[in-house]
Order: C-alpha cells, then sequence, then structure tokens
C-alpha cells in the first residue's frame, strides 16, 4: 500500500493540480506531507508493535491509511487534501515497520530471509506497476480514483492478518522515547517546512529563516537528547559501524534522487506533450522514422 500510493499519486498530482488550482507550493505540501509524517513516526510505530501488538498495531496502521485514502478521493480542497495525506502519513508509520517485525517474528531464519526478499520484492514491484496503474486511473476515471486502491488492499490485508498472522510482541522493548521523537518531529517538520517556504518567499524572509532555525536546533537537541537517554530511540551506538553509516548515507542518496525525479517527471512529460500538442503534432511523432519527425 505504501510503495504503490507514492508511485500512483506521482502520476495524478498534475491533473490534481490543474482541477484544484493549486499552486506549485501546494502541490509539494500535498506530495510531502505523507512523507514528512512517516519519517517522523516511523521509529514510534515500530516501537509501539513492540509494546502493544506487532499485528494489532498493523491493523490500526491499514485501518488509518485506507481511512485517509477514501479523505484523499473525497477532499474538497487543497487543506483537507494536505490534512489527509498527513494522516496516511501516520498510517504508513505503524504499518511499513510492523510488516517487516511481523515477518521477523513469525519465520525461523531460514524461511525468514525468503520472506524478506518477497517483502522487498513485492515493494519494487509495486513501484513499477504504479505509475502505470495510476495513469490508466487518471486518463479514464479521475485523480480522486488514484487514491481508491488503497482502501480496497486496507480492507484485504485487515482481512488476512486477523486470521492468519499471530500475535507477536518484545518482552525486552525499550520505553517509548516520546521527548527523542518530540523533537525529531519538530525538526523535520521545521526544516522540510523552510524549505518548501522558500520556494515562494525566498530563503531571506524571516518565517523561512525561523522554522529552519527551529529544524535545525530542534535535531542537534535530538542528538543531545539521544546521547544522554538511558532508554534511547535510536542508540549512538549504531553509528560506530562504518557498514551501517555507510548503508544509511547510500539509502539516503538514493531515495533522494529516486524521489525527487519521480515528483518532477509527471510535470516534465506532460509539459513536452501539451506542447506537442499546440503544435499539430501527434503520437506518430514519436513512432514515426527518424527521417519524418
Amino acid at each position: 500500500m505504501a510503495f504503490l500510493d507514492s508511485a500512483v499519486l506521482n502520476v495524478a498530482l498534475p491533473a490534481m493540480q490543474n482541477d484544484l488550482g493549486v499552486s506549485a507550493r501546494e502541490v509539494q505540501w500535498i506530495y510531502g506531507a505523507y512523507a514528512l509524517v512517516l519519517a517522523a513516526l516511523m521509529l514510534v510505530g515500530g516501537a509501539l508493535g513492540d509494546h502493544f501488538g506487532r499485528r494489532r498495531v498493523f491493523v490500526v496502521g491499514a485501518a488509518i491509511f485506507g481511512a485517509a485514502s477514501v479523505w484523499c478521493a473525497l477532499a474538497p480542497g487543497t487543506g483537507q487534501l494536505i490534512a489527509a495525506r498527513a494522516a496516511m502519513g501516520i498510517g504508513g508509520a505503524l504499518l511499513v515497520p510492523g510488516s517487516l517485525a511481523i515477518l521477523g517474528a513469525s519465520f525461523e531464519e531460514e524461511h525468514r530471509t525468503k520472506a524478506i526478499g518477497l517483502w522487498a520484492a513485492l515493494s519494487g514491484a509495486a513501484m513499477a506497476v504504479g505509475p502505470l496503474l495510476g495513469g490508466l486511473l487518471v486518463e479514464e476515471v479521475s485523480w480522486r480514483a488514484a487514491f481508491l486502491i488503497s482502501p480496497a488492499l486496507a480492507v484485504a490485508a485487515i482481512a488476512v492478518s486477523s486470521r492468519h498472522v499471530p500475535e507477536s510482541r518484545d518482552p525486552r522493548a525499550r520505553s517509548l522515547d516520546l521527548k527523542g521523537a518530540a523533537l525529531a518531529t519538530l525538526g523535520l517538520v521545521g526544516i522540510v517546512y523552510g524549505l518548501i517556504e522558500s520556494s515562494s518567499s525566498g530563503l531571506s524572509d524571516p518565517v523561512v529563516l525561523a522554522a529552519l532555525a527551529l529544524g535545525t536546533a530542534s535535531l542537534a537537541a535530538f542528538v543531545f537528547v539521544e546521547r544522554r537517554g538511558r532508554e534511547p530511540m535510536v542508540p549512538p551506538a549504531l553509528f560506530r559501524s562504518r557498514e551501517f553509516d555507510g548503508a544509511n548515507l547510500v539509502t539516503l542518496l538514493f531515495y533522494m534522487g529516486l524521489t525527487g525525479s519521480l515528483y518532477f517527471l509527471p510535470f516534465l512529460m506532460m509539459l513536452d506533450f501539451s506542447d506537442l500538442g499546440a503544435k499539430g503534432v501527434g503520437y506518430e511523432l514519436v513512432t514515426s522514422p527518424p527521417k519524418e519527425r
């Protein structure tokens, strides 16, 4: 659901912008509200699963994700759409780490690798199928129909989980690091808000500067709290491993490039084809011999 939704939404963004008449800044918030909340709360979602039951938290996350998707499909304006996308991020933060934790608890080591490999393969397949499915729905129905894929998947996921997935907890789970979670969330919100708003207001705007300063200070405080805390959300000892640091750096750079390109690609393609249409050139331009182009 999480990977498919992101891939489908990319294709629906241009149609959504034209239908609602929103600015580029508002489109960035529609796109980024989900990712921001997901990133800020994912560690919290994993901790909640360890404490209250991974299946239970996964089912709650799937229900929130599906309900928020319906809200997105019915949203009359930009404000509600952004709020619904943020609600989807809450659901995603519960179900994404919960799904991997369920696999780890439900399979022995020999079968666990195959299960996680299948999990990763299906995630990649969702990224590949999403643009095709999203384009079909946007073209034939509406951009709102693109949000109705997740509710159907959520119903199926809840039914299968409730019937076949055993409940599991971590008896040695750390206590919830609420202070660290609050600082991480505030830091990410401040920096992302400042960067998005700077596209229209400029980096010299006092509100933008204040948001960036607040975000930076909050993340610095997060590092300080995690280093001094007894049961930190992110143990600082993890970063003493070069393998851990390298893997995270590669993942960061990879998804920065992937997410940025997938965000802009539909807009660029729409502009290219609209220019061709204005010149009276049809689809034959793509398939005709080189001399006739």
